[in-house]
């Protein structure tokens, strides 16, 4: 009986001691991306300014209007004129720049609030995370209460697949009910959207679209392998996401431009949004090509708990098919070219593409992607403007909660990035900003180089697995 009582007793001190230990972890990473409280930066307080002597990109239409002012009040664009009183405003010199729609990537996976950071530093303003878990909610509610200074965040609740598609990081629901339980589950604590992924049966793919229907809530895509690629053009679905479920599901791994005239038929009658997703199939490249990618700088921005568990694992996965097949190289490269010509043809027919780049995953940095995107949709024939329209304009299309977004007009977000160059002439300046405007608050540049040096090369794995143990052991 003592040799029990003992054997408790140290069970107990053991989950006490491990308790403690996650607290203070948790404590920790929290002081360290507190950088981000709007309370420790006075200038982040005001979210109304009269911006003068700037020449608008309104992204409306491919055009520009100079010598102009742009009155912002609580937050949103409040006027657009030649000239526009201050009214006691704190004003800002735009010194001839040039003031564009904030940058959206709308397939991203954040895993701590650093990511924050470093995608206001490149200028994205509205990121989409389609990973979703109780993180997320917690900061979309200090967003909401102005705590904390981010891009706008949409996000999805956790991935729903079928029963036979195993992994922590999905759902596995069993059957149709479950699914409507799930999708009614996920509107009630606050997610956006429903991400269904690779491995959903058709029966339960169609009730999360019926229960979505029903419960008001928007669907985003990774094409199931159980699910015919027609049946994906449904109007609950409000995108489908990578191109490369497009070769390697409707095409069945073909690269055949003769059959995908068929799904270029199918997106032109359905209208459905594509997000592309260039930049992290391209990746696959540059993990083949570079020995010494994981030492590259932008993956010092990475999360390190995925630089340990996912970044690595991919480098060593694909320098092995290397090994057995040098033929690799050349088909990636190839199908990474088919995926351009893809986004071609659906821009062609004038069809929704948004940019999202998987950023967050592999070697896939953060904000650092979205420009990658925007050169790789430059590569399929769109124009400077025609490719800026994917991460501003377009997304607006895509969801009733991002109507306020990608155009500097009156009456929408303040979401803004002022450039010396025109965009328009060349995307590479949206680079490196001047200054950007979240919700009307104005980062400077020196704060957005700080944003950056906190992320770099940041500790928290053993945070961001404790946050992951909470999904996978509460949540899920």
């Amino acid at each position: 009986m003592k040799l029990l009582k003992k054997l408790i007793k140290g069970i107990g001190i053991l989950l006490i001691t491990l308790l403690v230990f996650a607290l203070v972890s948790l404590l920790i990473d929290s002081n360290r991306s507190s950088y981000l409280k709007i309370s420790q930066h006075p200038e982040l307080e005001t979210d109304s300014y009269l911006i003068k002597n700037v020449n608008v990109v309104p992204m409306t239409q491919d055009t520009v209007l100079y010598k102009k002012d742009v009155k912002v009040q609580n937050g949103r664009i409040l006027k657009i004129a030649d000239e526009v009183k201050a009214d006691g405003l704190p004003e800002i010199d735009g010194n001839n720049g040039f003031l564009s729609p904030g940058l959206v990537d709308m397939h991203v996976h954040i895993w701590d609030r650093f990511d924050l950071g470093v995608y206001l530093a490149n200028g994205v303003t509205t990121v989409r995370n389609l990973r979703g878990f109780p993180m997320h909610l917690r900061i979309k509610e200090d967003i909401k209460e102005g705590k904390i200074v981010s891009p706008q965040l949409f996000t999805s609740g956790p991935k729903l697949t079928g029963p036979d598609d195993l992994g922590d990081e999905k759902i596995q629901v069993q059957n149709p009910q479950m699914a409507r339980d799930l999708v009614r589950e996920q509107k009630a604590k606050g997610y956006d959207c429903i991400k269904t992924y690779a491995g959903m049966p058709l029966d339960i793919f169609n009730a999360v679209l019926q229960q979505a229907e029903a419960s008001q809530m928007e669907v985003v895509v990774h094409p199931s392998f159980q699910v015919p690629y027609g049946n994906n053009f449904q109007p609950q679905i409000a995108s489908i996401e990578h191109a490369e479920d497009i070769v390697q599901q409707a095409l069945s791994y073909s690269m055949d431009t003769t059959v995908l005239k068929s799904v270029v038929a199918q997106y032109g009658a359905g209208r459905q949004t594509l997000s592309p997703t260039l930049t992290g199939y391209h990746k696959i490249l540059e993990m083949l090509q570079d020995e010494n990618v994981l030492d590259s700088e932008q993956m010092g921005y990475i999360n390190p708990l995925i630089k340990k568990l996912d970044s690595k694992v991919q480098v060593d996965r694909w320098a092995n098919e290397k090994s057995n097949n040098p033929d690799i190289v050349k088909h990636i490269q190839e199908q990474h070219d088919f995926h351009v010509h893809i986004v071609k043809e659906l821009n062609r027919i004038g069809i929704n593409i948004v940019s999202g780049t998987d950023a967050g995953i592999g070697i896939t940095a953060p904000g650092f992607s979205i420009h990658e995107e925007l050169e790789f949709y430059l590569d399929a024939g769109m124009t400077n403007y025609g490719a800026l329209k994917t991460a501003t304009r377009n997304p607006s299309k895509v969801h009733d909660g991002l109507f306020d977004i990608g155009t500097v007009e009156e009456g929408k977000r303040a979401n803004l990035i002022l450039t010396s160059q025109n965009p328009l002439d060349n995307l590479q300046v949206l680079r490196n900003p001047n200054w950007v405007m979240v919700d009307g608050r104005k980062l400077g540049p020196e704060l957005l180089e700080e944003f950056k040096d906190k992320a770099q090369n940041r500790k928290g794995l053993i945070a961001t697995a404790l946050r992951w143990a909470e999904y996978v052991y509460l949540e899920k």
